[in-house]
């Protein structure tokens, strides 16, 4: 099940209330065998001292030493942003471990109009475990200096889906503290039809509730899908799951098991995918044992799993070509359920679903949809805003299948002017993100680091790697708040802050995947 916050850390002002009562009774009496008329001032203080709130928020200290608190990559761009208007023209690395200081930059001038400067330290290579020091400023938070700072974060985000899984047990050598017993094993009913039981068992879990939706699955196992095809190397097969060690990259088999569930989820008669899995909660049910309500087939779902479908089926043949064969199968009933049921088929759903099944089989019918899409006025207008419309032009310019090559340099030409603008605008910002006022939503963020990503795999451009970088700061704690988004490791976490971490959010999640697969041992 997602993991949730733990709430913000509080401090108790008993202590000071109890000290502040024992210093007024000390004053008001001359010894313990004299008792003596106190004063009205003093016991009006007294009745003061009793009605002090004893809960508050402890006010946070945020560093004007930005850094990234898992720390950079030694052969990468390294960069640290100071804050304040009088700021000291240089600052100092400090060896944890000896104290020492190990090296010394220039501060820059904050420019007019603005409360943060930048500076680097990229010449640095010594890997250890720092932090930054300057006379006005103070410490920074640690960070560190390694091969490959990114792994342990990067791990940690796939395995949440294993902590996410319904409907079998967590062991402890797997789970660690959120092992469990399987949940969800009883046959669920439809909300149609209650007299009708599915076996439902398995997929990820999406939320506190324990709700399981196949459209938001699908997305997410396509996002992983897409990372594992830009950066294969990076997934192994040891990551700690039940799977490790068995041939195949542990990616592939935790989205094999939301496909197991995924399948399940199809309407054996339409071809349909049914839209969710709702845990009923009763009045005093337990999360895990409660009753599971089955919703009606939804054209969402439908389109999105055959999009899903298609794709995982195309990378899966290598692995086990049986099972992806009836993969490819479910998604092509998926796609003839949503034509048959929309008015409209040309839809940017169905485009990116089309893409993905015209890849894996060369079929006419895929390619007419395509054509069909294609000819709509204005349709690639909309690459830039719909995730459809992008990614379904992109796995056209990626297919082997024949294509027309004039529709591949637009689409290549689009691709190119939205990741030159991400970068642009990351470049010119002092925190080199595009999106700095998200205010903790980094759906934007996300999103352009996935084109970048995508533009990247084709195109190769280091200055994109490091733009992936230097969001990966931002997240980890290069930001005005000086708040790691990602892990709970370090000194100051989305915990400490009272904010929402982006692994405990599934769609999140896998687009992190997706950006720290970019950088993941560079």
């Amino acid at each position: 099940m997602a993991h949730f916050l733990r709430g913000a850390k509080r401090i108790s002002k008993y202590l000071a209330a109890v000290m502040l009562l024992g210093s007024v009774a000390g004053c008001g009496a001359s010894s313990v065998e004299t008792k003596t008329e106190e004063p009205e001032a003093v016991q009006q203080a007294q009745v003061a001292a009793t009605n002090v709130n004893t809960d508050y928020e402890s006010p946070v200290q945020i560093p004007g030493t930005l850094v990234d608190q898992v720390g950079f990559n030694t052969g990468s761009d390294k960069i640290v942003i100071f804050k304040g208007e009088n700021l000291p023209k240089s600052f100092s690395i400090k060896d944890l471990e000896t104290g020492e200081v190990v090296y010394t930059g220039d501060i820059p001038e904050v420019s007019e109009g603005r409360t943060y400067t930048l500076s680097r330290f990229t010449d640095f290579k010594t890997r250890g475990k720092y932090c930054i020091y300057t006379d006005t400023l103070g410490e920074s938070y640690s960070f560190s200096i390694d091969d490959d700072v990114y792994g342990g974060v990067f791990n940690t985000a796939c395995r949440k889906y294993y902590l996410n899984r319904c409907g079998s047990s967590l062991s402890e050598g797997f789970a660690g503290d959120s092992a469990r017993s399987a949940c969800h094993t009883s046959m669920a009913h439809l909300q149609e039809d209650p007299a009708k039981e599915l076996d439902v068992t398995g997929g990820w879990h999406m939320d506190a509730q324990a709700d399981r939706d196949t459209a938001l699955g699908s997305r997410i196992a396509e996002q992983l899908l897409i990372a594992y095809e830009l950066n294969e190397k990076v997934f192994c097969d040891e990551c700690g799951i039940p799977e490790s060690g068995n041939g195949v990259p542990d990616i592939l088999d935790e989205i094999r098991y939301e496909v197991d569930w995924l399948l399940k989820m199809q309407d054996s008669t339409s071809g349909g995918e049914y839209g969710a899995a709702l845990t009923v909660m009763g009045q005093e049910s337990d999360v895990f044992t409660a009753p599971v309500a089955v919703t009606p087939v939804s054209m969402e779902s439908t389109i999105a799993f055959a999009s899903m479908m298609a794709r995982f089926s195309y990378f899966y043949q290598k692995f086990d070509s049986e099972y992806a064969t009836t993969c490819l199968r479910a998604a092509d009933r998926a796609f003839n359920c949503y034509l048959n049921n929309q008015t409209a088929p040309n839809t940017p759903e169905a485009f990116k679903a089309a893409a993905q099944l015209y890849r894996a089989t060369g079929g006419e019918t895929y390619a007419k949809v395509l054509e069909d899409c294609f000819s709509t006025k204005g349709f690639l207008d909309n690459f830039g805003e719909d995730e459809n419309v992008f990614l379904g032009a992109v796995t056209y310019i990626s297919t082997s299948q024949p294509v027309d090559m004039d529709r591949c340099s637009v689409i290549m030409k689009a691709l190119m002017k939205r990741a030159e603008a991400i970068a642009k605008t990351s470049q010119e910002e002092v925190f080199r993100v595009s999106d700095p006022e998200n205010e903790g939503n980094f759906d934007k963020i996300l999103d352009d680091m996935r084109c970048l990503s995508i533009t990247n795999h084709i195109i190769y451009n280091h200055e994109y790697t490091t733009i992936i970088e230097n969001h990966a700061h931002y997240m980890l704690g290069m930001n005005p708040e000086a708040i790691n988004f990602l892990s709970e490791d370090t000194e100051r976490t989305y915990l400490d802050a009272d904010k929402s971490g982006v692994m405990n959010d599934p769609g999140e999640n896998a687009l992190l995947i997706l950006m720290l697969s970019a950088i993941t041992g560079k």
